[in-house]
């Protein structure tokens, strides 16, 4: 039986989570906010999704994991699970990744309309929740958190294929800082405990804690600048097979890559398309938006190595991280005990973990609260659209 101050603390409690709730939703608004409608369609190329897309996506997702649970709740469009379910299998038929730039309609304007109504559903009904769709809610929060840093990844590919190279806002609102002193950081062999181990939220993926094998080891203290990665480029990094991973020099060769992504030429001047607009690069900025293969290949050429993501978890305590996501030699797989709950949210983590490189430490572009030393971030060693970069080991 609840009594008058249980009821009022979990009231409280509630509207926390409803203001936070409004919080998130607005941050998603405000990045796309500097968008013209014609930015919110455009996919020009498979791994990235449309602005508008996102906004359709993870309201959707709140509709489908939360509302759901509701008798009385009317779907706001029957159609909207097929546009916009991304990979979850328990929940039926969707359009594939590659055609979401083909959904013209429902147009920008009726995917806003599509959020104010789940917005709505959220306030009418979140004093009713019960403790699971609460906790739903919860992971739909931080689920909203990852497309937001997705969706400064997506907005700066989509722009760069423009050939006038339009300026997201006058300065990038991701930038990052200059490189400072580099020094070696030693660690000795030991057995740590590796994983999550707190009650503050995390993945699936980052438990269960567990005791792992550490040999000795040296980080380096920065991450690799533009201009130690330009001396790579000079030097012929991307023409000597000898630096690159057999699949990484079939990706050069297929691909025609002589460069970072977001790097061009303008004469004899080095440039880099930021959200800010194209500009010189700073050869003191830490080098950024690199494929795996690139980080392993200039690891080699530089007589070094990346580190695992154990050792990085090791050693996170004493380096600044949350900069670039940093590239991992560790293959993304299943801590020992890992267990995928059962269900559609069983497919959040736990089917992707294949041919995927685990990345460390965070970016600019991270919603706060998604850095932290146990954060298993991965992707596939070709991609190079995120906020990557390389920090060496030895």
């Amino acid at each position: 039986m609840y009594l008058e101050g249980d009821i009022k603390q979990t009231m409280s409690l509630e509207n926390s989570l409803l203001d936070l709730y409004y919080s998130v939703r607005q941050r998603t608004a405000e990045i796309c906010s500097p968008l013209e409608t014609e930015d919110y369609v455009i996919q020009p190329d498979e791994f990235v999704s449309p602005p508008k897309w996102h906004l359709a996506h993870t309201s959707w997702f709140f509709e489908t994991f939360v509302l759901s649970f509701e008798e009385d709740y009317g779907v706001y469009h029957p159609d909207f699970s097929f546009l916009f379910n991304s990979y979850y299998q328990h929940i039926g038929d969707r359009t594939v990744r590659f055609e979401r730039g083909h959904i013209t309609r429902p147009t920008v304007a009726e995917v806003y309309k599509y959020r104010n109504y789940i917005d709505e559903q959220i306030a009418l009904r979140i004093h009713s929740f019960t403790e699971e769709q609460k906790r739903r809610l919860s992971l739909g929060l931080q689920h909203e958190q990852q497309h937001q840093e997705l969706l400064w990844y997506d907005i700066q590919f989509i722009l760069s294929r423009n050939p006038l190279f339009p300026k997201y806002k006058d300065e990038d609102p991701i930038p990052l800082q200059r490189i400072g002193e580099q020094a070696w950081l030693s660690f000795k062999k030991e057995i740590v405990t590796i994983g999550h181990s707190s009650q503050e939220f995390c993945y699936d993926n980052e438990r269960p804690p567990h005791e792992v094998l550490v040999h000795p080891f040296s980080l380096s203290n920065q991450l690799v600048t533009n201009g130690e990665f330009k001396e790579f480029i000079e030097d012929g990094g991307y023409s000597k097979f000898e630096y690159w991973l057999a699949e990484g020099w079939d990706w050069i060769e297929k691909n025609q890559i002589p460069h970072p992504l977001y790097w061009n030429r303008v004469g004899d001047q080095w440039n880099q398309f930021t959200l800010g607009g194209n500009r010189p690069i700073d050869l003191h900025e830490p080098v950024r938006c690199i494929s795996f293969y690139e980080a392993d290949a200039y690891a080699r050429w530089a007589g070094f190595r990346l580190p695992t993501e154990f050792e990085w978890e090791v050693a996170s305590g004493h380096i600044e991280h949350g900069e670039l996501w940093e590239w991992t030699q560790s293959a993304y797989l299943p801590y020992p005990g890992f267990q995928i709950e059962e269900g559609a949210l069983g497919e959040y983590n736990g089917k992707f973990m294949v041919n995927q490189k685990v990345l460390r430490g965070g970016s600019v572009a991270s919603p706060k609260g998604h850095v932290r030393k146990t954060y298993r971030n991965f992707f596939h060693p070709h991609l190079q659209w995120m906020q990557s970069g390389i920090r060496l080991a030895k």
